[in-house]
């Protein structure tokens, strides 16, 4: 019913003769409205147990060798420069068991567990995304049991502008596959 009403409200006006104002049309559009009812379904409840994520994609399946070279054509062309991170599942997260939190009022914009340890030093001058894809390799190879992140970090601001995740430990049952994360 909502979606019929957001077609009437949004049906173009026309002036007629008189200064009142009308609808151009009469007839509302109830394609619209099936598409709009067919969006709602769409929507997930998010399941937290065995369920977390991490930086931008996370939420996604994992991605390919294509994908992740078109995510580094774009830090390089953006003026980002690529760096990889890696970490051991139980550090990864947050928790209060592995991580030293300050006390007092100390902690404003403090992020906990935001650094991890990087893979070499970061690629200045990559203009290759084949070049990161070969250095994610060679981190899986030397920590399989780890996680690891593509970083797009701006050199002139010295901030991290993006973060990835680019590689799941195999044995990780700490998330779920897109058709399992929901509960309705």
């Amino acid at each position: 019913m909502v979606a019929i009403a957001a077609a009437i409200v949004s049906a173009p006006v026309v002036a007629s003769r008189t200064t009142a104002m009308k609808p151009a049309s009469k007839a509302v559009s109830f394609k619209a409205a099936n598409v709009a009812a067919k969006k709602t379904n769409a929507f997930q409840v998010w399941n937290p147990i065995d369920n977390k994520f991490f930086e931008t994609f996370s939420y996604l399946p994992p991605l390919s060798e294509e994908e992740i070279i078109k995510q580094v054509d774009y830090i390089v062309r953006n003026g980002y420069t690529p760096c990889l991170e890696f970490s051991s599942p139980e550090t990864a997260y947050v928790k209060s068991t592995n991580t030293g939190r300050m006390s007092g009022g100390v902690t404003c914009n403090y992020f906990d567990n935001r650094y991890w340890s990087m893979w070499k030093l970061p690629m200045f001058g990559c203009t290759d995304g084949a070049q990161v894809v070969t250095e994610i390799k060679a981190c899986t190879k030397a920590f399989p049991d780890a996680y690891i992140r593509l970083v797009a970090f701006d050199n002139v601001k010295q901030v991290q502008c993006s973060l990835l995740l680019v590689h799941r430990p195999t044995g990780a049952k700490d998330h779920q596959s897109p058709e399992k994360r929901s509960v309705a």
